[in-house]
């Protein structure tokens, strides 16, 4: 069951005087997609960590159906919020299966035991993202796009409320990038993420977030959201912008300034 997400005036610096966040609030409906962009150092990936329990805001609350995940145990966190993150150690010494189990640790009484339940959906999973048969190699031989996939399983497997993606397309081809984006679209979770891509943006996203700053400068619907002011604003680029003719969402191209 996918739950909604409150963010309330969230800030986060290293130090009290250098607030790289400052007094970030949006709500994410259940089982909605909302998708943050923004030029590179906007503040992107510090709000996740600050959402994902990795760094602890300096104000504000996160609440993940109306419970604050900061004020709660980490396992009991885990059942709600599944991340996948940029950053992927290149030494994990597990197999494919091995990481894509890992997904069930917050529900399982031992750290990889099996079960009926675990091993059909870690099964199901490897066939969602075409890692069947690739099972038994060992995740660091992976490519990046392999390694993507085998993390984003993970996530799927772990059943979560809320599934939080930094830039999950990055090391992917177009074709798994829109595998990715129709997956995501079909899962009943609700789901918050990072594109640097505002084509897949506009076609993924029920809300987008514009940051620059450490701030939103643009919140609502695609289409209020993707406009050629706060792309200029935000990225510093001129947008031509138009609808899609299959989609009807918006379709950008881009141009430095003349």
């Amino acid at each position: 069951m996918a739950l909604d997400l409150q963010v309330r005036d969230v800030s986060w610096g290293p130090h009290r005087d250098r607030q790289i966040i400052e007094a970030i609030s949006f709500d994410v409906p259940a089982g909605s997609t909302t998708v943050i962009v923004g030029a590179n150092g906007a503040g992107k990936s510090t709000l996740l960590r600050s959402i994902y329990r990795q760094n602890r805001p300096a104000t504000g609350q996160v609440m993940v159906g109306g419970r604050d995940i900061w004020q709660i145990p980490m396992r009991e966190a885990s059942r709600l919020i599944a991340a996948v993150l940029q950053e992927v150690s290149p030494d994990f010494s597990f197999t494919v299966r091995e990481v894509v189990a890992m997904g069930r640790i917050p529900h399982s009484s031992g750290l990889l035991s099996r079960s009926t339940v675990n091993e059909e959906m870690v099964e199901q999973a490897l066939v969602d993202f075409e890692l069947a048969g690739f099972e038994g190699r060992p995740f660091s031989g992976l490519s990046g796009g392999e390694k993507q996939r085998a993390l984003l399983a993970r996530a799927v497997v772990q059943e979560p409320q809320l599934i939080i993606l930094d830039e999950p397309t990055n090391h992917l081809d177009i074709r798994h990038q829109l595998e990715i984006i129709d997956l995501l679209k079909r899962l009943n979770v609700t789901v918050l993420v990072t594109l640097h891509d505002l084509n897949l943006a506009a076609a993924l996203a029920d809300q987008v977030i514009v940051m620059r700053g450490g701030r939103i400068c643009a919140l609502g619907p695609p289409l209020a959201t993707l406009t050629a002011g706060t792309i200029r604003a935000a990225f510093d680029v001129e947008a031509e912008i138009d609808q899609h003719p299959r989609t009807g969402k918006p379709r950008l191209s881009f141009d430095l300034y003349s």
